[in-house]
């Protein structure tokens, strides 16, 4: 089923890392502009700015879709946009970075195209008949799961994902920037790999200030810059949005991780009865309220500790 749900065809799937291709340069052609003609300007508002240029690119994006019928690839946008900073550094940064922070970046750039690549072929914990007969996946719609070797707790977390048309174990979300679900299996990747972006992108950050600074560049001339200096800024400009956004998403988990709730639960939660608990006005009144439980929350060290030990 999970093979089958991958295949592709050829053409389709080059034409969204096509078009996903001219949205990434698009994105990085627009956030180049800003330091151009906005230089007098506080780099708080060329930093607002640039959010509002990458919102008006993924909304032009699905505008493309809905209207066109043409698709982009989010993790190809992913991939591009990555393989387009590395590509800034190596051309333009590197020069002015010493070793050593030429060295961690390197390194660091490489182990998240291997982490990318990683979670994208990922099983995230699919549910599926363990004999050898059928590879049908199990019907949970009213969670009663029959399968060996198996914790009932973990069992009671499988959820549906309308995504990936499957039934997953420990379902936190489905990550479009990933294209794959987030599940009980690769997890723990995904928090890696959540806190491998954060570590890149504030080197490549660092990187691009040592740039600025070995070219003598400041703020109120920053109009005369030439495509190199536009070029770094404007993807420094990029990797701050990143770190920013991916900072918030990162404590967010790290939150969930603490108190042993998935994302789909949180937000889900009065589609799911183990997280109900009802509550009656008073005794014989018909006015009841329903409010939010967590049965699985056994504590923060506990909860880190089982995270810790589920299979990445």
């Amino acid at each position: 089923m999970q093979q089958e749900r991958r295949k592709e065809a050829l053409l389709p799937k080059f034409g969204r890392c096509t078009v996903s291709s001219i949205l990434v340069l698009l994105t990085q052609f627009s956030l180049s502009l800003i330091p151009r003609f906005f230089s007098a300007s506080s780099f708080l508002l060329q930093l607002t700015l640039s959010g509002i240029v990458v919102l008006f690119v993924l909304g032009f994006g699905r505008w493309c879709r809905r209207l066109l019928g043409v698709h982009a690839s989010a993790p190809a946008f992913v991939f591009l946009n990555l393989l387009f900073i590395w590509s800034v550094y190596f051309c333009v940064v590197r020069p002015a970075v010493p070793f050593f922070m030429d060295a961690i970046f390197s390194g660091e750039v490489v182990m998240l195209f291997i982490g990318v690549c990683s979670i994208l072929s990922s099983n995230p914990g699919f549910v599926t008949h363990l004999t050898s007969h059928s590879d049908n996946l199990i019907e949970v719609g009213t969670l009663e799961i029959e399968a060996d070797n198996e914790d009932p707790l973990l069992l009671k977390r499988v959820r549906y994902c309308k995504s990936c048309k499957a039934y997953v174990k420990g379902f936190d979300h489905h990550c479009p920037a990933f294209g794959n679900c987030i599940g009980q299996s690769n997890h723990a990747l995904f928090m890696v790999l959540l806190l491998g972006f954060l570590s890149t992108e504030a080197s490549y950050i660092m990187c691009s200030l040592q740039f600025v600074r070995g070219s003598q560049i400041e703020p109120v001339t920053r109009f005369e810059l030439g495509l190199r200096g536009t070029l770094v800024t404007g993807t420094m400009l990029f990797t701050l949005l990143q770190v920013l956004w991916q900072g918030i998403f990162m404590a967010w988990h790290i939150y969930c991780i603490c108190f042993n709730i998935r994302t789909d639960e949180w937000i889900n939660w009065k589609k799911y009865p183990e997280f109900q608990v009802i509550a009656q006005s008073q005794p014989g009144g018909s006015f009841s309220k329903m409010s939010f439980t967590n049965p699985y929350d056994k504590g923060i060290l506990q909860n880190v500790k089982e995270f810790c030990a589920l299979p990445g």
